[in-house]
């Protein structure tokens, strides 16, 4: 029987299966952008890990000794002469491993700083953490008189102390980034103070070698100490990765990450506890190496251009900056000198500062 004239038509219900498929076509956009940002990102990662690799190659076949490459694949899988197998194991493997090591963990504490802070200056070098190691260090070194391993451990914890107390005095409630990189540059500016101090007052020979440990190199690797670094960063990364998601809620707000169920302060503290560990480590084994958490960061990011955290892109970039920042101070400067490669590092990372500090205060966000 047909239905009576002037019978409203109502719209027949959505079955189950209509409903999914409405739902995957308003979802099929952002799969599709969640698709392109992954490849391009994957792009970016084979292409900085491939000069990584190629940097690595050059670091062990050139000096002194040259080697082919041959000869530098043949001492790899222990075929190689002895004096082969000295220069390679011995010299120049140890330098180029803890250059990637210390590569990674500035660029990784880098990062975190900067995205947990929403600010481009809050960096480690730039805001009086590695110059709490360093101040440690070198009160260590010149009034102390401990040697190398006690210097590290002493500038684990300075870093450490100035962190605690950054922190603390940051806190209103709660701990915002202007504020937090404000008073890490006031506590910068009095840590360089007690270094001048300390150096001022110590014997020209004494503070000559401290002078050296503040400007950051990767010579006399060992590996002893390389093994001790890379164990405290097989536990630290994996803790960053697990720690990445919640990162990513916290870039949304906090009151719209506490609605997505993240704690937003204790995350933000365990966030800068990890950031300053993995400064902390790499300031203790090779001094402050300049720069390389400030602008690893910001370069992956520009390179990835997809708005995500980009970390495993800035740990690259941190170890191509020291590898081949090390590589230049051993290599590449006139007058066959011979410097710490910080000094490279530093000049690679001075101009970056001034262009930022230009832009931010030409855009209204200088801090």
């Amino acid at each position: 029987m047909s239905a009576g004239r002037g019978a409203s038509v109502r719209p027949r219900p959505r079955t189950g299966a209509a409903n999914l498929t409405t739902e995957a076509e308003a979802a099929a956009p952002l799969v599709l952008a969640r698709f392109v940002r992954h490849r391009r990102e994957r792009r970016v990662v084979l292409v900085l890990a491939s000069l990584v690799l190629l940097v690595a190659a050059v670091s062990l076949m050139v000096g002194a000794y040259n080697l082919s490459v041959p000869d530098l694949l043949r001492t790899l899988v222990g075929q190689g002469a002895t004096s082969e197998n000295f220069i390679v194991f011995k010299l120049r493997l140890p330098r180029l491993t803890l250059a990637i090591l210390v590569g990674v963990a500035f660029a990784v504490s880098g990062a975190l700083f900067q995205t947990v802070l929403r600010n481009p200056l809050a960096s480690p070098d730039i805001i009086g953490v590695t110059g709490g190691a360093s101040a440690a260090a070198v009160f260590g070194m010149l009034v102390l008189g401990v040697g190398s391993v006690a210097t590290s451990f002493m500038a684990f914890g300075g870093a450490m102390v100035v962190a605690c107390a950054i922190y603390l005095l940051a806190w209103r409630g709660g701990v915002a980034g202007y504020r937090f990189v404000l008073i890490g540059v006031g506590v910068a500016f009095m840590v360089q103070g007690l270094l001048g101090y300390l150096l001022s007052r110590a014997d020209l020979r004494n503070a000559e070698d401290a002078l050296t440990w503040l400007v950051g190199s990767v010579s006399g690797a060992r590996w002893p100490e390389i093994a001790v670094l890379a164990a405290f960063l097989a536990v630290l990364l994996p803790g960053v990765a697990v720690l990445a998601g919640r990162m990513r809620m916290l870039q949304l707000g906090d009151d719209t990450a506490s609605a997505l169920g993240v704690r937003a302060e204790r995350s933000r503290l365990a966030l800068l506890v990890a950031a300053v560990a993995l400064a902390a480590l790499a300031t203790a084994f090779v001094g402050p190496l300049a720069f390389v958490a400030f602008v690893s960061a910001p370069i992956a990011r520009r390179l990835v251009a997809t708005g995500s955290l980009a970390l495993v892109p800035a740990a690259l970039i941190g170890v191509l900056i020291t590898t081949v920042a090390d590589f230049t101070a051993q290599h590449l400067l006139p007058g066959a000198l011979n410097l710490p490669a910080g000094i490279i590092t530093g000049a690679i990372g001075a101009p970056y500062l001034l262009w930022l500090l230009a832009t931010q205060n030409r855009i209204g966000k200088g801090a």
